[in-house]
């Protein structure tokens, strides 16, 4: 009897073994199988034919695209411009009346909020839904003492190619970010009204006046339009492009906006006795405001790997991706750990989840004073899980081992919620795929939904569409292009204005009609 009970555990333990081996080969073959099938249902989406652009002279649009860069309108605080300050938007105001004589003839403009302009072309069938097309006017300022730094001046619309050579590009701040969009949409639609085109649905072109700095204008306009119960059929605003270098596959990939990120400023302050520094308190209010600096920058908000559009974008990408990332994000559900761990990039990170940004600091006035009140100003940009309360109540609750805090909305911030996430279905939303992939050369491309981590005017459109609201600019970007946003030599190659012409017009033309 002895004998046989070592037998009896053996082969209890060989079928043990076999099943788990079985077992294991069995899930390791079906999170291949999932690997392989990720984003197939994505590539077999087909695009749709789009119609030829209008002609129109190429040569006259960097003219005009020039003459608007040399507009400085320049926003640098919330308010701006200031009374007696809107000089350069009267001036960049009359240089779009007359250019734009055709498009100016048949549609009709209105001035919102003293400098914002909305257009409206008005369309044959007053039943079907607008198209909003959005642009804004104003500009960032250059940092003082970097003006040496630029190939060109940053205001002057130089129209050269990069001094290593190449193609041409206007040079400038705003060629880019955002007046190269608003003038390829006027471009686009002055070539339209000139072959006598016409549209069966209302497009209304909306361009801000202060998007740099608080969006009012945009804001005040979407007010008034969902005063008028409008109902847009699509709403496209700046953001996305076409990345040339998309970082998750290191190949090229259209991605549009489908949603953006809230934005909430808190203001951490510590009040203290104060007194010399020569006998300092083992916690002075510095060192309070220390502490919950770190302690917010070591309790990150969690990540969010399985809400849209970030699944969405994967599968979108999915056949450019090497196989064992496909792996991990086929089976998240065995792999987040490992995939939350591999988003060091900034980018890569703020897309997955709301970020922590320390921005101010504030103590005393003096090297050897104690400040008596202590502030730090931490940005918050809300990922769609998230809202302004949790926010709030994350940094009550990572700092609550620290006495003597006070914690607030920041007085001079802006506060506003994540905007909804679009939908990704849709004949709105495969039309503008359609014009996406299209800008970026067809063929392979892939399109994906994204998030944007900045904010646009497009996140006051949710007071009229909670679905319909997208942001991409028909161009194609390398990292160089991407480092003139706001930065030094800020420009815009020709042959992107003239992609962003046709996809503007192919755009009005397959979503309004005519």
């Amino acid at each position: 009897m002895q004998g046989k009970e070592p037998r009896a555990r053996r082969r209890t333990f060989l079928w043990v073994g076999t099943a788990l081996a079985l077992a294991l080969a069995a899930t390791a073959g079906w999170m291949v199988l999932r690997a392989q099938s990720l984003g197939g249902s994505a590539a077999a989406t087909p695009f749709e034919s789009l119609p030829e652009p209008p002609p129109y002279d190429l040569g006259l649009a960097v003219d005009h695209l020039s003459r608007a860069v040399a507009i400085q309108t320049v926003t640098t605080v919330a308010g701006d411009p200031q009374p007696s300050a809107e000089g350069p938007w009267l001036e960049f105001h009359a240089l779009i009346d007359q250019t734009y004589s055709a498009i100016s003839a048949r549609a009709s403009f209105e001035t919102i909020a003293g400098l914002t302009r909305l257009y409206t072309w008005q369309g044959t069938d007053e039943t079907l839904a607008p198209v909003i097309l959005m642009a804004h006017q104003d500009v960032v300022p250059v940092n003082p003492g970097t003006e040496k730094d630029w190939s060109f001046p940053p205001f002057s619309g130089a129209v050269a190619p990069p001094p290593g050579g190449g193609d041409d590009h206007v040079w400038g701040r705003g060629a880019m970010d955002d007046k190269g969009s608003l003038i390829a949409i006027l471009e686009a639609a002055d070539a339209l009204a000139r072959a006598g085109w016409a549209p069966n649905r209302t497009i209304m072109f909306l361009f801000g006046h202060d998007e740099e700095v608080s969006g009012a204008g945009a804001q005040a306009a979407f007010r008034l339009l969902a005063e008028r119960e409008v109902k847009p059929y699509l709403v496209l605003d700046e953001g996305f492009a076409v990345l040339s270098n998309f970082p998750l596959t290191g190949k090229p990939a259209a991605l549009i906006g489908v949603a953006e990120k809230g934005y909430l400023s808190v203001e951490i302050t510590a009040t203290t006795e104060g007194g010399h520094s020569s006998r300092p308190p083992r916690e002075s209010g510095a060192v309070r405001i220390a502490r919950a600096i770190s302690a917010l920058d070591e309790n990150q908000l969690p990540a969010d790997l399985t809400a849209p559009p970030f699944t969405e974008m994967i599968d979108a990408v999915a056949q450019d991706l090497p196989f064992a990332t496909r792996l991990a994000f086929a089976n998240r559900w065995a792999f987040s750990g490992l995939i939350e761990g591999q988003l060091t990039d900034p980018s890569a990170n703020a897309i997955v989840r709301t970020t922590t940004a320390p921005t101010m600091l504030e103590g005393s006035v003096k090297d050897n004073v104690l400040p008596q009140r202590a502030r730090a100003v931490v940005n918050f940009r809300i990922h769609p899980r998230d809202t302004i309360e949790s926010v709030l109540q994350h940094v009550r609750d990572v700092t609550a081992h620290i006495d003597g805090l006070t914690i607030a909305p920041y007085r001079d911030g802006i506060g506003s919620e994540a905007s909804p996430v679009s939908s990704t279905t849709g004949d709105a939303w495969s039309k503008l795929r359609s014009v996406a992939h299209a800008a970026g050369g067809g063929g392979d491309l892939p399109v994906a939904p994204g998030l944007m981590i900045a904010a646009t005017d497009a996140r006051y459109a949710s007071a009229i569409s909670t679905d319909a609201v997208y942001r991409f600019i028909p161009a194609i970007y390398d990292d160089a292009d991407l480092n003139g946003f706001h930065g030094t030599n800020e420009r815009l190659s020709v042959a992107n204005l003239r992609r962003m012409i046709d996809a503007y017009a192919q755009l009005m033309m397959v979503t309004a009609g005519g």
